[in-house]
């Protein structure tokens, strides 16, 4: 099974990502019910590892963190393949983070070694932009106002299962571990 560990969106953060989607003239939005940041990507694996991960995370006292969007950012290098927010690298959701990672391992879960960077997917653009295509891009980008927000608490953490489809992924919740609310007054970024 095809799965990952993600946060998912405090709905506060939700209408500006939604305002830069409605924005862009190219690419497929990713629906708003898919928006989340994810902490791991586990790749395919067996039932019985997500139940032992399931185990881990259930038993843990996970810390809480802040989510905050500090702008826009293109992965994909030369030709664009998708546009995300950025998620400011604050020290609770680092440490969250860091949390999911030692719990995939005891569970037995190989993780691709990658540096955490996070982000929501907002657009894909299939094989990637070039030409005109990224020039309009950029140019639908520059007109959006700085998108910054403040700080919201993340709720929980939810394993997710992933089924791919011509028309985009579906995403099936398999379990979710409540996070408590993290230190700092909500919107001052503290974490």
């Amino acid at each position: 099974m095809r799965a990952f560990l993600a946060l998912p969106l405090p709905e506060p953060l939700v209408p500006p990502l939604l305002a830069v989607q409605e924005a862009l003239p190219v690419g497929r939005a990713v629906p708003e019910e898919n928006l989340h940041v994810t902490l791991a990507f586990l790749g395919e694996v067996a039932e019985a590892e997500l139940q032992e991960l399931h185990l881990e995370l259930e038993g843990q006292a996970l810390p809480g963190c802040w989510l905050r969007v500090t702008g826009l950012e293109s992965f994909g290098g030369r030709a664009t393949r998708l546009l995300a927010a950025e998620i400011a690298c604050e020290p609770g959701l680092v440490g969250l983070q860091g949390r999911v990672v030692r719990a995939c391992r005891a569970a037995g879960i190989q993780l691709e070694r990658r540096r955490f960077r996070p982000h929501v997917t907002l657009t894909r653009f299939g094989a990637g932009l070039r030409g005109e295509a990224l020039a309009r891009l950029e140019r639908a980008v520059a007109g959006q106002v700085a998108l910054a927000t403040g700080a919201e608490a993340a709720e929980e953490l939810r394993l997710v299962a992933s089924r791919l489809t011509p028309e985009g992924a579906i995403y099936e919740t398999l379990a979710a571990y409540a996070l408590p609310l993290p230190p700092g007054a909500a919107g001052d970024g503290a974490g």
